[in-house]
Formats: structure tokens, sequence, C-alpha cells
């Protein structure tokens, strides 16, 4: 199955080569969880603030469940500060 893998700020050198825009598609065998792909690209977990399936929010506790399938997009932003 494929995906489109979405990091951005901090976490964008984690993107695989060839990515353009902040994104990139990723093959992956079915199954494969949300946490499984951030590990893959060694995204550091931590780093991980804000993690969206299609738009929706993915809780850091539903991560390892979380099944991902053909289509979807996975996107994930770090903790950002701002005044």
């Amino acid at each position: 199955m494929r995906i489109t893998l979405k990091l951005f700020a901090a976490l964008a050198p984690y993107l695989p080569a060839g990515a353009t825009d902040n994104a990139a598609p990723v093959d992956l065998e079915e199954g494969a969880t949300v946490a499984q792909v951030l590990d893959r690209f060694q995204v550091p977990r931590g780093l991980c603030h804000l993690v969206l399936v299609n738009g929706i929010f993915v809780p850091p506790g539903e991560r390892g469940a979380r099944v991902l399938a053909d289509g979807d997009a996975l996107a994930a932003w770090p903790p950002v500060a701002g005044g």
C-alpha cells in the first residue's frame, strides 16, 4: 500500500530522499501503524507533538495501534513556540 508522509518544521529532514513540499509517497506493508512509519524513518517520537491521519488527530497513546490504509496521509509537526 502507499501513503503520503508529511513532516513539517524540524521534522522535515527525516523525510526520504526526493520529498517535495514536505511530503513523500511511501510504500508500506499492509497493517503498518503510525508508530511503525515514524520509527522506519527514525522520526523522534518525542518530537512528534501533533500527528494527524487524514486531518484527524492521533493521540500519542494511540499511535502504536492506529493502522494506516492505502491512500492515507500521515502528517506530523514538532512542538511550536511563538509569541
